[in-house]
């Protein structure tokens, strides 16, 4: 599936490259979603990309871009403002662009795309208005420092979320995510058995088409058609 190149500005003098997965016409799932990459790899990763045509197969309008460190050809991430600025300014070119998005926009992303997205949501009164998130391993914690939690904006998160977690996952385990999902407002815990950070196997070296991740997508589309889809304060504005 095609996508559709669109620049973002983030200031004045910065700007981002975004790409559109358009619905598949086949399906309609009368949704957008942003999904903001992992630290260590862009929007074009294999991960992002299979992730992005997989959505736009089952029907939603998916968006995905690189943060301004990745588009500089930068290693190190950005400090969380700067990430969530980058974020914000992503959501408002979309919703420009996708009529949809003004009214059912679903965000999240890999790990810290994720971890960036619900911080910004948490942070504004009116969570930004959107309709849901799809958190794709969420990084709860660096690994082996469980000390170091990331999970108090959380609870005060109005939108429904889907943390899609695998069961070896060293940023957060599921009992960990458990604890996580029942603070939240509303919340489901997806788990992809045998998965890592990446929903990787032992043994696989990349993600099989025939493997975990169209299982992955089959979920979060049903949890958009059954949550998202269905949420009284999404059809009043749609």
């Amino acid at each position: 599936m095609e996508s559709n190149s669109f620049e973002v500005t983030v200031t004045e003098n910065q700007r981002v490259r975004a790409l559109h997965y358009p619905s598949s016409r086949l399906h309609n799932l009368s949704a957008a979603i942003i999904l903001g990459h992992g630290a260590g790899a862009p929007q074009l990763s294999p991960f992002m990309t299979h992730f992005a045509t997989g959505l736009a197969h089952r029907g939603a309008d998916v968006v995905t871009f690189n943060f301004l460190y990745m588009e500089q050809g930068r290693r190190i991430p950005d400090p969380a403002p700067k990430l969530a600025a980058c974020y914000q300014a992503v959501i408002a070119a979309t919703r420009k662009r996708l009529p949809i998005a003004q009214h059912r926009l679903v965000v999240g992303g890999k790990s810290m795309g994720g971890r960036i997205a619900s911080q910004l949501v948490a942070a504004h009164p009116d969570g930004l208005g959107v309709a849901g998130l799809v958190l794709l391993g969420y990084p709860l914690h660096p690994p082996a420092r469980p000390d170091k939690v990331r999970s108090a904006h959380l609870s005060s998160i109005k939108a429904p979320i889907l943390f899609v977690q695998g069961t070896r996952d060293t940023f957060g385990t599921p009992e960990e995510l458990r604890s996580v999902v029942s603070d939240c407002q509303n919340a489901r815990l997806h788990l992809v058995e045998g998965g890592d950070h990446s929903f990787k196997r032992r043994g696989q070296t990349a993600l099989s088409p025939k493997d975990a991740p169209n299982g992955i997508q089959d979920a979060i589309e049903h949890w958009i058609r059954a949550v998202v889809l269905l949420d009284p304060g999404a059809r009043a504005k749609s």
